[in-house]
Protein backbone atom coordinates (compact mmCIF):
# COMPACT_ATOMS: atom_id res chain seq x y z
CA UNK A 1 0.00 0.00 0.00
CA UNK A 2 0.89 3.75 -0.60
CA UNK A 3 1.09 6.72 1.65
CA UNK A 4 1.49 9.89 -0.73
CA UNK A 5 3.62 13.11 0.96
CA UNK A 6 3.65 16.44 -0.51
CA UNK A 7 6.42 18.22 0.09
CA UNK A 8 5.97 21.96 1.16
CA UNK A 9 8.55 24.79 1.39
CA UNK A 10 8.69 26.13 5.34
CA UNK A 11 6.21 28.27 6.82
CA UNK A 12 7.76 31.29 8.04
CA UNK A 13 6.23 34.05 10.55
CA UNK A 14 3.64 36.09 8.91
CA UNK A 15 2.57 33.43 6.10
CA UNK A 16 -0.97 34.08 7.06
CA UNK A 17 -0.64 38.12 6.16
CA UNK A 18 1.36 37.20 2.80
CA UNK A 19 5.60 36.80 3.93
CA UNK A 20 7.48 34.42 2.54
CA UNK A 21 5.24 32.23 0.23
CA UNK A 22 2.19 33.41 2.15
CA UNK A 23 -1.57 32.33 1.15
CA UNK A 24 0.16 30.13 -1.72
CA UNK A 25 1.39 27.62 1.07
CA UNK A 26 -1.68 27.43 2.88
CA UNK A 27 -3.59 26.78 -0.52
CA UNK A 28 -1.38 24.06 -0.78
CA UNK A 29 -1.71 22.38 2.32
CA UNK A 30 -6.02 22.64 2.75
CA UNK A 31 -6.17 19.44 0.38
CA UNK A 32 -4.37 17.21 2.54
CA UNK A 33 -5.49 14.29 5.21
CA UNK A 34 -3.02 15.43 7.62
CA UNK A 35 -0.06 17.54 8.40
CA UNK A 36 3.47 16.78 9.21
CA UNK A 37 5.76 19.35 10.40
CA UNK A 38 9.28 19.03 10.16
CA UNK A 39 10.96 21.11 12.44
CA UNK A 40 14.59 21.27 13.15
CA UNK A 41 16.34 19.69 16.38
CA UNK A 42 19.59 19.13 15.35
CA UNK A 43 23.04 20.86 15.96
CA UNK A 44 25.56 21.99 13.48
CA UNK A 45 26.78 25.58 13.12
CA UNK A 46 27.32 25.27 9.24
CA UNK A 47 23.52 25.04 9.03
CA UNK A 48 22.05 28.48 9.56
CA UNK A 49 18.54 29.26 10.64
CA UNK A 50 16.19 31.74 9.50
CA UNK A 51 15.62 33.32 13.46
CA UNK A 52 19.63 32.50 13.80
CA UNK A 53 19.34 30.14 16.36
CA UNK A 54 17.92 26.45 16.92
CA UNK A 55 14.67 26.55 19.11
CA UNK A 56 12.26 23.32 18.25
CA UNK A 57 9.54 25.02 20.81
CA UNK A 58 9.94 28.50 18.95
CA UNK A 59 9.30 27.32 15.71
CA UNK A 60 6.34 24.64 16.49
CA UNK A 61 4.50 27.71 17.90
CA UNK A 62 5.08 30.09 14.90
CA UNK A 63 3.53 27.40 12.59
CA UNK A 64 0.98 27.08 15.16
CA UNK A 65 0.57 30.42 15.16
CA UNK A 66 0.39 30.96 11.03
CA UNK A 67 -1.68 28.27 10.77
CA UNK A 68 -4.41 29.10 13.48
CA UNK A 69 -4.88 32.74 11.69
CA UNK A 70 -5.14 31.35 8.56
CA UNK A 71 -8.28 29.55 10.02
CA UNK A 72 -9.45 32.49 11.91
CA UNK A 73 -9.45 34.55 8.50
CA UNK A 74 -11.38 31.63 6.82
CA UNK A 75 -14.14 31.37 9.86
CA UNK A 76 -14.68 35.10 9.62
CA UNK A 77 -14.89 35.83 6.00
CA UNK A 78 -17.37 32.46 6.11
CA UNK A 79 -19.42 34.41 9.04
CA UNK A 80 -20.01 37.51 6.80
CA UNK A 81 -20.99 34.58 4.40
CA UNK A 82 -23.55 33.21 6.62
CA UNK A 83 -24.19 37.04 7.70
CA UNK A 84 -25.59 38.01 3.70
CA UNK A 85 -27.52 35.37 3.44
CA UNK A 86 -28.76 35.98 6.83
CA UNK A 87 -30.65 39.05 5.62
CA UNK A 88 -32.55 37.40 2.84
CA UNK A 89 -34.17 35.67 5.82
CA UNK A 90 -33.16 33.77 9.06
CA UNK A 91 -33.22 29.91 9.02
CA UNK A 92 -32.68 27.23 12.22
CA UNK A 93 -29.40 26.22 10.21
CA UNK A 94 -28.08 29.26 8.97
CA UNK A 95 -28.69 30.36 12.83
CA UNK A 96 -27.00 26.73 13.97
CA UNK A 97 -23.93 27.63 11.52
CA UNK A 98 -23.67 30.94 12.69
CA UNK A 99 -23.11 30.06 16.23
CA UNK A 100 -20.59 27.36 15.38
CA UNK A 101 -18.48 30.30 13.64
CA UNK A 102 -18.55 32.03 16.31
CA UNK A 103 -17.47 29.32 18.30
CA UNK A 104 -14.46 28.74 16.36
CA UNK A 105 -13.70 32.52 15.84
CA UNK A 106 -13.54 32.77 19.76
CA UNK A 107 -11.67 29.57 20.23
CA UNK A 108 -8.77 30.50 17.55
CA UNK A 109 -9.06 33.89 18.89
CA UNK A 110 -7.96 32.84 22.30
CA UNK A 111 -4.62 30.63 20.72
CA UNK A 112 -6.57 27.36 20.47
CA UNK A 113 -6.32 25.09 17.76
CA UNK A 114 -9.34 24.33 15.33
CA UNK A 115 -8.25 20.21 16.98
CA UNK A 116 -8.93 21.59 20.86
CA UNK A 117 -11.75 23.15 20.40
CA UNK A 118 -14.60 21.30 21.79
CA UNK A 119 -17.15 19.94 18.95
CA UNK A 120 -19.87 17.70 18.39
CA UNK A 121 -19.51 15.13 15.21
CA UNK A 122 -22.13 17.16 13.35
CA UNK A 123 -20.14 20.24 14.29
CA UNK A 124 -16.61 18.90 12.81
CA UNK A 125 -19.42 17.60 9.42
CA UNK A 126 -20.72 21.23 9.11
CA UNK A 127 -17.27 22.77 8.93
CA UNK A 128 -15.87 19.97 7.05
CA UNK A 129 -15.96 21.87 3.86
CA UNK A 130 -14.14 24.77 5.36
CA UNK A 131 -10.50 22.44 5.13
CA UNK A 132 -9.70 24.20 8.62
CA UNK A 133 -5.99 23.52 8.60
CA UNK A 134 -5.33 23.55 12.74
CA UNK A 135 -8.40 20.54 12.33
CA UNK A 136 -6.37 18.08 10.34
CA UNK A 137 -4.71 15.63 12.47
CA UNK A 138 -0.59 16.64 13.25
CA UNK A 139 2.45 15.04 13.87
CA UNK A 140 5.71 16.81 14.41
CA UNK A 141 8.99 15.10 13.17
CA UNK A 142 11.80 16.68 14.71
CA UNK A 143 15.14 16.39 12.32
CA UNK A 144 17.54 15.51 15.42
CA UNK A 145 21.22 14.75 15.69
CA UNK A 146 22.41 11.27 14.87
CA UNK A 147 22.71 10.11 18.38
CA UNK A 148 19.33 10.64 19.77
CA UNK A 149 16.94 9.57 16.60
CA UNK A 150 15.05 6.95 18.66
CA UNK A 151 14.47 9.42 21.63
CA UNK A 152 11.38 10.78 22.39
CA UNK A 153 12.84 13.14 24.98
CA UNK A 154 15.24 14.35 22.30
CA UNK A 155 13.67 17.96 22.92
CA UNK A 156 11.60 19.65 25.59
CA UNK A 157 8.16 19.41 23.76
CA UNK A 158 6.41 21.54 26.86
CA UNK A 159 5.43 24.18 24.56
CA UNK A 160 4.10 22.17 21.74
CA UNK A 161 0.71 23.29 22.81
CA UNK A 162 -1.22 21.78 19.95
CA UNK A 163 0.63 18.11 20.03
CA UNK A 164 0.50 15.52 22.41
CA UNK A 165 3.84 13.52 22.95
CA UNK A 166 2.56 10.63 21.33
CA UNK A 167 2.58 12.87 18.12
CA UNK A 168 6.28 13.72 18.20
CA UNK A 169 8.47 11.55 16.25
CA UNK A 170 11.95 12.20 16.62
CA UNK A 171 13.93 11.13 13.44
CA UNK A 172 17.91 11.98 11.97
CA UNK A 173 17.42 12.60 8.45
CA UNK A 174 21.44 12.58 8.28
CA UNK A 175 20.63 8.77 9.26
CA UNK A 176 18.02 8.12 6.96
CA UNK A 177 20.24 9.40 4.09
CA UNK A 178 23.40 7.72 4.84
CA UNK A 179 20.83 4.25 4.75
CA UNK A 180 19.51 4.81 1.69
CA UNK A 181 23.11 4.44 -0.18
CA UNK A 182 23.22 1.05 1.82
CA UNK A 183 22.36 -2.28 0.22
CA UNK A 184 19.22 -3.97 2.33
CA UNK A 185 21.56 -5.93 4.04
CA UNK A 186 23.85 -3.28 5.14
CA UNK A 187 20.69 -1.18 6.04
CA UNK A 188 19.49 -3.80 8.56
CA UNK A 189 23.19 -4.32 10.25
CA UNK A 190 23.58 -0.12 10.27
CA UNK A 191 19.62 0.39 12.07
CA UNK A 192 21.19 -2.40 14.99
CA UNK A 193 24.25 -0.73 14.94
CA UNK A 194 22.27 2.38 16.48
CA UNK A 195 19.60 0.57 18.19
CA UNK A 196 17.01 0.94 15.97
CA UNK A 197 14.21 -1.44 15.10
CA UNK A 198 12.69 0.55 11.98
CA UNK A 199 13.78 3.09 9.60
CA UNK A 200 12.84 6.74 9.80
CA UNK A 201 10.38 6.67 7.64
CA UNK A 202 8.77 3.34 8.77
CA UNK A 203 8.09 4.87 11.76
CA UNK A 204 6.80 7.49 10.02
CA UNK A 205 4.40 6.06 7.54
CA UNK A 206 3.17 4.43 10.64
CA UNK A 207 2.64 7.13 12.19
CA UNK A 208 0.55 9.03 9.58
CA UNK A 209 -1.48 5.98 9.44
CA UNK A 210 -2.60 5.60 13.00
CA UNK A 211 -2.93 9.37 13.24
CA UNK A 212 -4.93 8.73 10.00
CA UNK A 213 -6.84 6.02 11.61
CA UNK A 214 -5.98 3.35 9.12
CA UNK A 215 -5.19 -0.22 8.68
CA UNK A 216 -3.71 -2.47 5.83
CA UNK A 217 -5.47 -6.17 4.57
CA UNK A 218 -3.93 -8.13 2.12
CA UNK A 219 -4.67 -10.58 -0.86
CA UNK A 220 -3.10 -12.51 -2.56
CA UNK A 221 -3.05 -14.85 -5.69
CA UNK A 222 -1.19 -16.82 -8.02
CA UNK A 223 0.16 -13.42 -9.56
CA UNK A 224 0.57 -10.72 -6.68
CA UNK A 225 0.38 -10.08 -3.19
CA UNK A 226 -1.08 -6.57 -2.50
CA UNK A 227 -1.90 -4.05 0.69
CA UNK A 228 -5.52 -2.51 1.03
CA UNK A 229 -6.03 0.77 3.05
CA UNK A 230 -9.11 1.28 5.06
CA UNK A 231 -10.01 3.00 7.63
CA UNK A 232 -10.32 1.43 11.20
CA UNK A 233 -13.41 -0.64 12.12
CA UNK A 234 -14.30 -1.40 8.46
CA UNK A 235 -16.81 -4.40 7.58
CA UNK A 236 -15.42 -7.05 5.23
CA UNK A 237 -17.94 -6.25 2.21
CA UNK A 238 -16.83 -2.48 2.28
CA UNK A 239 -13.31 -3.86 2.22
CA UNK A 240 -13.83 -5.79 -0.19
CA UNK A 241 -15.71 -3.03 -2.14
CA UNK A 242 -12.05 -1.42 -1.91
CA UNK A 243 -10.75 -3.99 -4.26
CA UNK A 244 -13.85 -3.64 -6.50
CA UNK A 245 -17.52 -1.76 -5.86
CA UNK A 246 -19.20 -5.06 -7.21
CA UNK A 247 -17.52 -7.13 -4.46
CA UNK A 248 -19.02 -5.46 -1.52
CA UNK A 249 -22.51 -5.84 -3.58
CA UNK A 250 -21.57 -9.65 -4.28
CA UNK A 251 -20.03 -10.33 -0.42
CA UNK A 252 -20.93 -13.80 0.64
CA UNK A 253 -17.96 -14.65 2.67
CA UNK A 254 -14.21 -13.94 4.03
CA UNK A 255 -11.63 -16.51 4.66
CA UNK A 256 -8.92 -14.77 7.01
CA UNK A 257 -5.11 -15.67 7.36
CA UNK A 258 -3.17 -13.61 9.90
CA UNK A 259 -0.28 -12.05 7.74
CA UNK A 260 2.32 -14.35 10.10
CA UNK A 261 0.72 -17.46 9.37
CA UNK A 262 0.06 -17.19 5.99
CA UNK A 263 3.82 -16.63 5.41
CA UNK A 264 4.59 -19.55 7.82
CA UNK A 265 1.92 -21.86 6.47
CA UNK A 266 0.45 -20.93 3.11
CA UNK A 267 -2.78 -20.89 2.40
CA UNK A 268 -3.46 -24.37 2.83
CA UNK A 269 -1.31 -24.77 5.52
CA UNK A 270 -3.13 -21.90 7.84
CA UNK A 271 -6.43 -24.30 6.43
CA UNK A 272 -5.28 -27.69 7.54
CA UNK A 273 -3.86 -25.88 10.80
CA UNK A 274 -6.87 -24.36 11.99
CA UNK A 275 -5.49 -20.83 11.29
CA UNK A 276 -7.98 -19.58 8.60
CA UNK A 277 -11.13 -18.00 9.76
CA UNK A 278 -14.17 -17.94 7.55
CA UNK A 279 -16.18 -14.55 8.91
CA UNK A 280 -19.53 -12.94 7.60
CA UNK A 281 -21.04 -9.58 6.55
CA UNK A 282 -20.15 -7.79 10.36
CA UNK A 283 -16.65 -8.91 10.56
CA UNK A 284 -14.18 -5.93 11.36
CA UNK A 285 -11.06 -6.41 9.15
CA UNK A 286 -7.94 -6.14 11.57
CA UNK A 287 -4.82 -4.73 10.84
CA UNK A 288 -2.40 -7.46 8.77
CA UNK A 289 -5.49 -9.71 7.38
CA UNK A 290 -4.82 -11.48 4.81
CA UNK A 291 -8.40 -12.05 2.89
CA UNK A 292 -9.70 -14.44 0.60
CA UNK A 293 -13.05 -12.87 -0.38
CA UNK A 294 -15.71 -15.21 -1.59
CA UNK A 295 -18.48 -13.05 -3.81
CA UNK A 296 -21.61 -14.15 -5.87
Amino acid sequence: TAIEFVDIAGLVRGAHKGEGLGNKFLANIREVDMIVHVIRAFSDPNVTHTEGEVDPARDAEVIELELAMADLVTAEKHLDRLRGKAKAGMTKDLEKDMALCKKLIDGLGKGKLVNQIELEDDERALIKHLNLLTGKPILVVLNVDEDRSDSRKAVSTDALTGVTPDKILPISVKVESELVDLPEAEQVEFMKELGLEQSGLDRLISSCYKSLNLISFLTSGPEETRAWTVTRGTKAPQAAGVIHTDFEKGFIRVEVINWQDFVDLGENGAKESGKMRIEGKDYVIQDGDTCHFRIA
